[in-house]
């Protein structure tokens, strides 16, 4: 299970680098409109732009298998089996003491009230 998650991983960080590069490579769509208001005529400006090129098409394609590798690494992620307990349950037994019962509470001895707020007038 770990080798499959491992490989899809893999599998998914390539094919989102392979996307990035192509898209930062290709030739946007609007990039003819300015060509169309000063220097010549563009036939994208406000028609179809035309078959796909070979670019486009493995843009499509890898986006596609970016999808795909996304949705199978959270299903991986998700049915993994889980591990029951917490980490606390996992440690060794400790041998607790004996306890004991505490000693009775003596009461405090008597003191002389030292502090100033007694010389506060009420």
């Amino acid at each position: 299970m770990d080798f499959f998650y491992s490989l899809a991983l893999t599998v998914h960080l390539l094919v989102g680098a392979a996307v990035i590069g192509l898209v930062l490579i290709q030739h946007g769509k609007g990039a003819d409109m300015g060509a169309a208001f000063g220097s010549g005529a563009s036939g994208s400006l406000f028609g179809a732009s035309g078959s796909a090129n070979f670019m486009s098409r493995t843009t499509g394609v890898l986006a596609t298998m970016f999808f795909i590798t996304s949705l199978t690494l959270s299903y991986l992620a998700t049915s993994r089996p889980k591990e029951s307990g917490s980490v606390m349950d996992k440690l060794p037994e400790q041998s607790t003491p004996a306890t004991t019962t505490p000693a009775p509470a003596t009461p405090p001895a008597a003191t002389t009230d030292t502090s100033p707020a007694k010389d506060i007038p009420k």
